[in-house]
């Protein structure tokens, strides 16, 4: 099957920068979601985006017009799935959630589309036992802003197919990703080493090393990261992070254990930038 359509599931930070990438490469690209002003935002946040790219000269005019050629958006999954050839599940981490959705797909989809997930955590395996296609299921894991990060990891379940990696791969590099090929396990790659230097990053600012800039900054000049750790899980979210870590911790043990000041952060509402403050105050930023 010729890879023409990508439906992505899920317009949050993660899909609407997926959306972005995928429609800005020529696919027709439908987006989809159960709220209507999501998808109105996720829209004008993706003209924004392509004239900051323009400004910046990074972009052209006619990769503009292509991207809004490309990108539609529907509250109609089950129509959706029945246009597309490629289908990238990124609705928030809750198995419930995910599993209802790729149920709704799979009662939809013509055979031989290609299912995958931006999880950054579940097994692809459980994932793909929701569907009748597990050959056809591979994680597809983006990372955040999607359309500056160039990787993604693609995580294999039990069952995909070389086939499958091999489309799944094909279209990543259309979108201009760089891809990695990782075997189940969780936390894959990156995650697992994002949340053990974000949790010691928690742990230091709760016992007082050092303050939250200065730990930042430490590790950003000193390790040559382009974020520090705390930056860097105001943007993803602590209750992301959060809920990472404990998943992590259930299947690793206690070096993944949350830091108890993470946790009360989260309880507060301190969820990051979301929120208009986590480690950082973000306040201002919205007057």
């Amino acid at each position: 099957m010729t890879i023409n359509h990508v439906t992505v599931v899920g317009a949050g930070v993660m899909g609407r920068g997926i959306a972005y990438v995928s429609a800005l490469a020529g696919f027709k690209t439908t987006l989809v979601d159960i709220s209507e002003s999501q998808l109105l935002d996720a829209m004008e946040n993706a003209k924004q985006t392509v004239q900051k790219g323009i400004a910046r000269g990074k972009i052209t005019e006619e990769k503009k017009q292509i991207l809004l050629e490309n990108l539609h958006t529907s509250t109609d999954l089950a129509t959706a799935t029945k246009e597309t050839d490629f289908l990238i599940e990124a609705v928030p981490e809750k198995r419930s959630l995910k599993q209802s959705i790729m149920q709704e797909v799979e009662a939809h989809a013509r055979d031989g589309v290609i299912f995958t997930s931006n999880t950054s955590t579940i097994s692809p395996t459980e994932l793909a036992s929701y569907t009748n296609r597990p050959e056809h299921f591979a994680v597809m894991h983006f990372f955040n802003p999607v359309h500056l990060m160039k990787l993604v990891e693609i995580v294999r379940g039990l069952e995909t197919s070389d086939e499958t990696v091999k489309k799944v791969r094909k279209v990543a590099e259309r979108m201009g990703k760089e891809t990695v090929e990782v075997n189940e396990f969780p936390g894959f790659v990156t995650s697992r080493i994002s949340a053990l230097v974000g949790n010691e990053a928690f742990h230091m600012l709760q016992e007082g090393v050092a303050s939250a800039e200065d730990i930042d900054k430490a590790i950003k000049l000193g390790l040559n990261f382009p974020m520090g750790p705390l930056e860097l899980g105001d943007l993803v979210g602590l209750d992301a992070r959060l809920n990472n870590l404990r998943y992590l911790h259930e299947k690793l043990g206690d070096k993944f254990r949350p830091a108890p000041l993470l946790e009360q952060y989260v309880k507060a509402g301190r969820l990051g930038r979301k929120s208009g403050k986590g480690v950082y105050d973000y306040s201002k930023e919205r007057d």
